[in-house]
């Protein structure tokens, strides 16, 4: 089969790969599609660490290829979404209802020490694959995982129902926020500084959601819930958001810091919250919701796997030579690799 492996800082490269084994209590899934996530290209510009030599990916849709002798919740020909992030159900954390904080992630983390779902076909734990409803394509299946994320940060965020949110970032994870919160009847805004971003965001989202560049957002309103997707703004939020308001830090930037100004948390009563990985039972809400969730509403690309390249080009990372690659700018919002042809537009 072929992969698409992490080799070190700079674009992957695809490889031959032979199918994987499995064991008793696994399960192997013929990949039919995989989002690119932020994660992946973070990886790929060197600003989140993972093991050389792995196949990259974790957002990913496809059949049942085989089971273990152990397994009994799928078979094959199943139409499954993977759930990538691993608990163990055993450790401290896992046995005070905190799987999410599993302390064994350690080498089982898949797309980033553990070989992911860029590649024809992927080994997952049993208890780590999920029918997909028969009406949810896979493309909008492949978006279960990052819905996932979102579900986890609101359900931190505890939004009321009068809030004026503000949401940092229009890339794939800011627009899911948006959309999940407008579905609920929220005011939503949702503020970006890219403008290729801006303009996606203002076609693909629902009219009820207003999208701001980054500078006409800055002191038009005072949010009453501030989530940033970007994971670089928390602080400059913190000084804007209302009394009583709460600030959430979504995005995950392994070198993002931020000046926390004290006087803001403690005198007008600011909640700062990190809500970390989702819990098992997010993902399965996110199933659920993605029957009538249009999250397919926001992948503007599907290329086959081997353009990965053009992919990520996509997604403002081109190559520029040895090394670490150049960053420009965007022009997708959800992109996809595709291994099987009914996963094409």
């Amino acid at each position: 089969m072929k992969a698409v492996v992490f080799e070190g800082v700079g674009l992957p490269g695809i490889h031959d790969r032979a199918v994987p084994s499995f064991e008793a209590d696994e399960v192997l899934v013929e990949v039919a599609v995989t989002g690119i996530c932020g994660t992946d290209r973070a990886i790929v510009l060197g600003e989140f660490p993972a093991r050389p030599g792995v196949v990259l990916g974790h957002e990913a849709v496809g059949a049942v290829a085989a089971v273990g002798a152990g397994v009994g919740a799928v078979t094959p020909g199943d139409r499954v979404v993977i759930n990538p992030t691993y608990h163990c159900d055993r450790c401290r954390p896992c046995r005070r209802g905190m799987p999410a904080h599993c302390g064994a992630k350690a080498g089982r983390e898949i797309g980033v020490d553990r070989d992911g779902t860029m590649a024809g076909f992927a080994v997952v734990p049993e208890g780590f694959v999920h029918r997909l409803p028969d009406s949810v394509p896979y493309r909008r299946g492949a978006l279960v995982e990052p819905l996932a994320c979102v579900l986890n940060n609101l359900a931190a965020a505890r939004p009321r129902r009068d809030d004026r949110v503000l949401v940092i970032g229009a890339g794939p994870v800011g627009a899911l926020c948006a959309l999940v919160l407008a579905g609920r009847g929220a005011r939503v805004t949702l503020a970006e500084r890219d403008p290729a971003r801006v303009e996606l965001a203002r076609l693909l989202l629902p009219r009820t959601v207003r999208v701001l560049a980054a500078e006409e957002a800055d002191g038009a309103f005072t949010p009453d819930l501030a989530i940033d997707t970007t994971g670089s703004l928390p602080g400059d939020v913190l000084g804007t958001v209302a009394a009583g308001g709460t600030v959430v830090v979504m995005g995950e930037k392994e070198t993002g810091v931020a000046t926390v100004p004290l006087r803001a948390l403690t005198t007008r009563g600011i909640r700062l919250v990190g809500a970390g990985p989702y819990r098992p039972a997010d993902f399965a809400r996110a199933v659920a919701l993605a029957r009538d969730l249009p999250l397919d509403a926001l992948v503007t690309h599907v290329l086959p796997l081997e353009r990965y390249a053009e992919a990520l080009a996509l997604l403002a990372v081109a190559p520029a030579g040895p090394g670490r690659p150049e960053t420009n700018g965007y022009r997708a919002m959800k992109v996809l690799l595709a291994t099987d042809g009914s996963a094409a537009p």
